[in-house]
């Protein structure tokens, strides 16, 4: 539990000229990375429960994104919407603490091993190889959450909350249940994390290239918009990128789905089951409604908190300008 003190020294402001990345930089990043990811996935639940439900029964939520909206509130009644809401909450504030804070911790010690212009001419590289590191130590903490999640949408009987979830799934399944979706959640969350912050880091990087100015010349309001105009890019690339292994993982953890053998032969049932087709395209609409939303939220919401943190968030620097 952190203390009055600890408090106070998180919200201490970083130095603004010559910022220091040490420990309580990489702490700001760490919860300003879970606020905006909880904040956000918990705001889209809505969009996620319908989106779970059009992967999980394509034949019954047949009719779009808005005829899934009515036929869950008219089946259910609206609180049906808010199903998962505690999971999904807490299940990615805690990943979005592992994965924005390892972002900033992997991608600047790359930079500080590698000196700035080799690390300017790998910038890419960086991005993408921060991204998935910090991404398999999150989905570690992540995949129990999601396994609840996905079970309560999947069947709005199952439990009456996120404590309840963990419970029968322990009794049922014991541990082993709360990671059967790990190799589709890995294969889904890491190359959507990878395209995320690779796409938005050079889009934001020719934004300011276009307008002759880097994050320090810009207003606050200036690099809000940026970072709400590449999120919003970096979004629909990364749903795009991860849509299959989305679908795979929504059904894997529906009670019963893909037979009773492996995970790898479960998943290989579902796959043929569905085809190539239905997994690129089911669902494909709501999600990148849902993940370019979210992502340029992420974005907008964390560099907000982390000004707020007074921490000046890392950029790459081309170091011939």
């Amino acid at each position: 539990m952190m203390n009055a003190k600890d408090a106070s020294v998180l919200l201490a402001p970083s130095p603004a000229a010559g910022q220091v990345y040490d420990s309580m930089y990489y702490l700001k990043g760490a919860a300003a990375g879970g606020i905006c990811c909880s904040i956000t996935h918990g705001a889209l639940t809505p969009v996620d429960v319908v989106k779970t439900r059009v992967q999980l029964d394509s034949v019954k939520y047949n009719k779009g994104l808005i005829g899934g909206f009515r036929t869950v509130v008219a089946e259910e009644g609206a609180m049906a919407l808010t199903t998962g809401l505690g999971a999904t909450a807490a299940g990615y504030f805690i990943q979005g603490w592992f994965k924005f804070g390892g972002v900033e911790y992997f991608k600047i010690n790359a930079v500080q091993a590698l000196g700035e212009e080799r690390a300017w001419e790998l910038k890419t590289p960086i991005y993408l190889g921060s991204a998935a590191a910090a991404e398999f130590i999150a989905d570690i903490f992540l995949c129990p959450l999601e396994a609840v999640r996905i079970r309560s949408v999947s069947d709005p009987e199952f439990c009456d909350g996120l404590v309840d979830g963990f419970s029968k799934m322990a009794k049922a399944e014991g541990i082993g249940g709360f990671y059967a979706g790990f190799a589709p959640i890995l294969a889904k969350q890491i190359p959507y994390t990878m395209a995320k912050f690779a796409v938005q880091g050079n889009v934001a990087d020719k934004m300011y290239s276009s307008m002759g100015k880097t994050p320090a010349d810009m207003s606050a309001s200036g690099n809000l918009g940026v970072s709400l105009s590449s999120g919003v890019i970096a979004g629909v690339a990364a749903a795009i990128i991860s849509h299959p292994a989305d679908t795979l993982l929504s059904k894997v953890n529906k009670a019963g789905a893909g037979g009773t053998g492996s995970m790898a032969s479960r998943l290989a049932n579902i796959a043929k089951a569905e085809g190539f087709v239905n997994l690129m395209t089911v669902g494909l609409l709501p999600r990148c409604v849902m993940i370019g939303t979210l992502t340029a939220g992420q974005f907008g919401i964390f560099d907000t908190v982390m000004s707020a943190l007074g921490a000046s968030k890392f950029h790459f620097h081309n170091p011939n300008e």
